[in-house]
């Protein structure tokens, strides 16, 4: 699934190791048998053997991530186990008024 581009959170040293391992896997086609697969000019596809964590803020009406940003490789997952996820609620809300002690 397309979901946008990432622009930040990579380094030079981080940029430089997954240009080694994408190169690696590369392949001629995509690898989605199903939904909306972006074309784009210079786009170049890989087997799908890595997992990235990206943070993002929400998600968009057209399926595109919000201010997106790299995380990391995870090694802890298998590619078959990614699932569209949600954002988490950083701040929660909150259902009573805050206590501040007497005398601040």
């Amino acid at each position: 699934m397309y979901a946008g581009k990432i622009g930040t959170g990579f380094d030079h040293a981080t940029l430089h190791s997954l240009h080694q391992r994408l190169f690696g896997i590369e392949q001629d086609t995509s690898p989605f048998v199903r939904g909306q697969i972006h074309h784009e000019a210079g786009t170049r596809w890989a087997r799908p053997q890595l997992v990235a964590e990206i943070g993002f803020s929400e998600w968009t009406r057209d399926g595109k991530l919000r201010r997106p940003r790299y995380i990391g490789l995870r090694t802890d997952k298998d590619p078959d186990e990614v699932i569209r996820e949600m954002p988490c609620n950083r701040w929660p809300i909150m259902r009573s008024p805050l206590l501040v002690p007497t005398g601040w």
